[in-house]
Order: C-alpha cells, then sequence, then structure tokens
C-alpha cells in the first residue's frame, strides 16, 4: 500500500495551490467615462481608448436604459437590472414609503432602503472575492449589508490623477489583499457636454484628459505586473445632445405650478397632483406641445421598462430630443446665475445621440472585435463570466455578451 502523506505536507501543498491560484485569478477594472458619447472615441482625441478597443471587443454604441441619466445607470451596468426593477428611478425621487427625498447629493442617498438588486461588488464578496471602488454610485452604501472592501466617498473635485493613483494604490496591495474587482469613475467629459454642448473644443480636450487618464493607469498596471491578468472594461452612462435656447417647454404654460408637486424637472419629468386628480393634470398637459410627450405611468412605453416601481411618479413629460422642459422661474433664475446650457441627456434611449461606450480588452476577451450596439443591463453578465462569478438574479440575458470572450 503507498503511504498516505502527513497531514502537515498536505496543507502546504493545499495552501501553495491556493496562493498560485490567487496569483492567476483574473483581475477587472471597470471604468466609467461619464456623459462619453457612443461616437466620442472616434474624433481622434482618444488613442489609448483606441488602442484598447483594437486589442479588444468593442460595440457601435451602449444603450442606456430609461431615463437617459447618471444614477439609473451606473446602477444598471452593475446590477443588470432595469431602474424600475433595482430602485433607482431618477436621480431625485420619492418613495411614498418614507418622507425623505432622494438626490445625489444628499445624505439620504446613503440609505440602503434605496437600492436594490446586486451590484456586482456585493457579488464579488459573496462569492469570496475582494472588491474596491474608486467612485461609483451606490459604492458608499452598505446594499444588503456590504460594502466594497475598499471604497472612497465621492468627491468630484478629486483631479483624474488622483482618482487613477488611488486604484493603483489598491492594486499595489499584497495578493491577499488585493480587490479582483475594481471601478474608476471620471466626469469631465459630461461637465464639458452639459456646459459646452457635445460638439465643442471643450468635449475634446475633455476626452484628451480622460484619455491620458487611462494611459496612466495602463502604464501603472504594467509597472506592477499585472496587465496579464488585467481586464478593462471601459463604458458610459449615456451620450450627450445640444441644448437650444430655442428649444424649450415651459409647463407653466399649461397648468398651474401651484396644483403640482414636480419631484425631477428636465428631460424626464416627473410629478403628481397635489389637488385635482391625474386625470386633470394628464389632460392638460397632453398633446400641448409637439416636443413634449405626456405619460400616465402605467401607459408608459414597454420598451421603456418604466412602470413597475411606485417611486415612479404617476405623470412623465418626456421632451423630444434637444428640448427641455422648465418653468418660467427656473428659466429666469438659471440665466440670473448664468447658467451654461451646452447640452443634455435624460431623453429615449431610442435616440442614438444618447448611446454611449463600450470597450472591453483583457485576457479572455476576443481581440479587434466590432459589435453591435446593446442594452447596458447587459453589462452585468458579461462582468460576471470575466470573474468566473455566479451573477444575481437580473435582467440581462448572458447570451448576449458571452460572444465577447474567447472561451
Amino acid at each position: 500500500m503507498r503511504r498516505a502523506w502527513p497531514i502537515a505536507i498536505v496543507l502546504v501543498l493545499a495552501a501553495a495551490l491556493a496562493t498560485a491560484q490567487r496569483a492567476t485569478s483574473p483581475i477587472l477594472i471597470l471604468i466609467s467615462f461619464d456623459g462619453f458619447r457612443w461616437d466620442y472615441i472616434d474624433r481622434g482625441e482618444s488613442p489609448n481608448l483606441k488602442a484598447l478597443a483594437a486589442r479588444g471587443v468593442r460595440a457601435q454604441g451602449l444603450i442606456p436604459s430609461f431615463p437617459s441619466v447618471t444614477f439609473p445607470n451606473h446602477y444598471t451596468i452593475v446590477t443588470g437590472l432595469y431602474p424600475e426593477h433595482h430602485g433607482i428611478i431618477a436621480n431625485n425621487m420619492e418613495d411614498p414609503r418614507w418622507p425623505e427625498r432622494f438626490t445625489m447629493s444628499s445624505q439620504t442617498a446613503l440609505d440602503q432602503r434605496w437600492w436594490g438588486g446586486e451590484p456586482i461588488w456585493v457579488t464579488a464578496r459573496l462569492q469570496g472575492l475582494r472588491a474596491g471602488a474608486m467612485f461609483w454610485p451606490g459604492s458608499e452604501v452598505p446594499i444588503h449589508g456590504i460594502w466594497p472592501n475598499y471604497w472612497t466617498a465621492f468627491d468630484d473635485a478629486m483631479p483624474n490623477v488622483d482618482r487613477v493613483n488611488h486604484t493603483l494604490d489598491m492594486l499595489a496591495l499584497p495578493e491577499g489583499e488585493r480587490p479582483s474587482f475594481l471601478t474608476l469613475y471620471f466626469s469631465e467629459v459630461d461637465h464639458a457636454g452639459h456646459d459646452h454642448g457635445p460638439d465643442s473644443p471643450e468635449v475634446l480636450e475633455a476626452i484628451r484628459h480622460e484619455d491620458q487618464a487611462f494611459a496612466r493607469l495602463e502604464a501603472g498596471v504594467r509597472q506592477l505586473h499585472l496587465l496579464g491578468r488585467v481586464t478593462f472594461v471601459v463604458v458610459s452612462d449615456h451620450g450627450m445632445t445640444s441644448l437650444s435656447d430655442d428649444r424649450v417647454v415651459f409647463l407653466d404654460d399649461y397648468i398651474d405650478l401651484s396644483g403640482v408637486d414636480v419631484i425631477d424637472w428636465g428631460e424626464a419629468v416627473q410629478m403628481r397632483p397635489r389637488t385635482g386628480s391625474i386625470a386633470d393634470v394628464y389632460n392638460a398637459l397632453k398633446d400641448k406641445h409637439p416636443a413634449m410627450t405626456v405619460y400616465r405611468r402605467e401607459e408608459m412605453p414597454a420598451r421603456l421598462h418604466y412602470r413597475d416601481n411606485s417611486r415612479i411618479q404617476p405623470i412623465i413629460a418626456v421632451a423630444g430630443e434637444g428640448w427641455e422642459i422648465t418653468s418660467h422661474e427656473r428659466w429666469a433664475n438659471d440665466v440670473a446665475r448664468h447658467r451654461k446650457r451646452g447640452g443634455a441627456h435624460g431623453y429615449d434611449p431610442a435616440y442614438k445621440s444618447m448611446h454611449g461606450l463600450f470597450v472591453a480588452a483583457g485576457p479572455r476577451v476576443r481581440t479587434g472585435v466590432v459589435v453591435p450596439e446593446f442594452q447596458n443591463i447587459h453589462v452585468y453578465d458579461f462582468l460576471c463570466a470575466v470573474l468566473g462569478l455566479t451573477p444575481a438574479r437580473n435582467d440581462g440575458d448572458p447570451a448576449v455578451t458571452r460572444s465577447f470572450l474567447t472561451r
């Protein structure tokens, strides 16, 4: 009979095997270029991002969920759920079950009651991986009581170089402490698009800056000898279109605003009556302006997946592309504050101008492939596949992105 190995040797070998597996396990960095429209990459101002696309997979567009704004779509990307299912249905919202209003900058946004679904950093942690976040909507919140292992409170004034350096600091941790999943978020392109419009030289400059930030990240990953393990996935939450002072709908031309509570203004206006009935407000607004489509919540088009949540207000007014919905008072205040109004988003995702970016490259990603545009609900399953995770229940279909991988 073969003599059994001493248990101490078995344990040493097992530990060595586990260490070896960790040393070759995949690392995924999910990067958001907020407001980076699908066609910005072809403007000649992002050579490093174009090089990444050439050695990986690039989509012809990433279709946002409705409404095409920041918080709902960032959270859709990491959960695979439509906003009506994960609960972040707008940048500003209310829930009938409690009095606090959610806004992007309020402390109430850090209350886990708002955040449904399972973001990928929670999926990773529940399945034994470590996660780190350098900004991402929801990453500061204990969703299901779980934060990323490392996270940073959002500070939009933080320079791009510091955001990259914080990410590299996480990657430089010892093998047992280093996160396998990381997020990184940039906002400069979005700000430039809002202030100056998508076709402005300021947007081109912001694209250059973010491309340089990516180059710094990639160089740092190379210096850490991790490039062979890292998959980069670069996305954006939405696109951008131009505004004009001639394309404005004034809501108070049709209704008395003292009789309604407007929860969210802009391109997808959410409101409910304070006095009178839903039918009264709806009938007063419907078909009153060709650039404003008005819906009852239950009448929202099925393709938008925007009915099944009590946080969605009973009346939604959606602006036509390049239009905005406001009031005379809000407009006067914007003029008095010299508000810059170059571009906007938030419109129907059917508009090509609302489509964002998707580029992925890494050890298991196919090389030099351009794929058709696809909805951002499918990104979560792809991220899980790269990391070898079992996805939580979501609205995506793993078949949509399966061909992006070599095996």
